[in-house]
């Protein structure tokens, strides 16, 4: 899948060496420096990934912090019948990512058609469906201690403290 318009001049082969033509261009033709390597992929779409697999460590643990949010909210807004642990099923954590993101785009104004948000609607009950597997309910009161130690158990790196705060 590509994010960035189509130029059909890119396609074409560039001379080595030629200091007009960079060898190494973003989509959008800018060139790429070491400063930028840590922040590509935000630039690029400004929006995280859809599955944590091949985040840094710090950065898994931030990915999983918005997802914890992000389940509260829809389990709220839409009454998702999340399950204790959906953290630790990947096609769990990868349909709500999808639905956070999908909602997210509405939200903020990103995409505005009717139709669209009447099919996500219509989708709450496919997404609910592959949301139904475990015993136990979700409570973030009581299930945030277990996701946790899930978080650090994969090898996420939680943010250093600030200084000052106890």
């Amino acid at each position: 899948m590509n994010w960035f318009e189509f130029d059909e001049d890119s396609w074409e082969d560039r001379e080595r060496g030629d200091p007009e033509e960079p060898d190494a261009l973003t989509p959008d033709g800018a060139d790429i420096t070491d400063e930028d390597d840590e922040d590509l992929f935000t630039r690029r779409s400004g929006r995280w990934p859809l599955d944590p697999r091949d985040l840094y460590p710090r950065e898994r643990w931030m990915w999983f912090e918005q997802l914890w949010a992000d389940a509260c909210m829809l389990r709220e807004r839409y009454h998702l019948g999340l399950r204790s642990g959906w953290w630790q099923d990947a096609i769990q954590v990868e349909a709500l990512a999808a639905l956070a993101a999908w909602v997210d785009r509405y939200d903020t104004g990103e995409w505005d058609d009717p139709p669209g948000k009447l099919n996500l609607l219509y989708e709450l009950e496919r997404v609910a469906a592959l949301l139904r597997d475990g015993l136990e309910p979700f409570h973030p009161g009581r299930d945030r201690g277990a996701f946790l130690h899930h978080l650090l158990e994969s090898g996420a790196q939680p943010p250093p403290r600030a200084e000052g705060l106890g």
